[in-house]
């Protein structure tokens, strides 16, 4: 008998162990970087937050200044304008939170691509199994 060809059972076993060995491994490192890529677009998403408030609280300081020169002038010219860069400051504001949030939802950071791969591979020894 050759053994190139033929293998014992024992060396089956072993190279399949090797290989599903190598898979998790390499499994894992891919999950960790994808892991990795998505707290970096967390962090991304925390620093448009802290942007909103900074600018939801300019919005409130104009919309604030807004109010008193338009009850202190009885014309509201000067508190039309402060009121209109106020409302656009709060849309601003309102624009960066929203998206903020949506980038943080609990979706866009699980690896989603790992668990895909994981199911490729389970699904290909499967094959290879069920082949034999």
């Amino acid at each position: 008998m050759n053994t190139d060809t033929n293998k014992s059972a024992g060396g089956l076993l072993n190279d399949a162990l090797a290989h599903v060995s190598s898979l998790v491994r390499s499994e894992v490192d891919l999950a960790r970087a994808e892991v990795n890529e998505n707290l970096k677009s967390a962090g991304a998403a925390i620093g448009l937050i802290v942007g909103a408030v900074v600018v939801a609280l300019s919005a409130l300081n104009v919309l604030t200044a807004a109010l008193v020169a338009a009850l202190a002038e009885a014309g509201l010219e000067a508190g039309w304008a402060a009121l209109i860069v106020g409302v656009l400051l709060a849309l601003v504001a309102y624009g960066m939170a929203n998206k903020g949030t949506n980038d943080l939802k609990l979706s866009s950071l699980a690896p989603s691509r790992t668990a895909k791969n994981v199911k490729r591979d389970a699904e290909a020894v499967k094959e290879v199994y069920d082949d034999k």
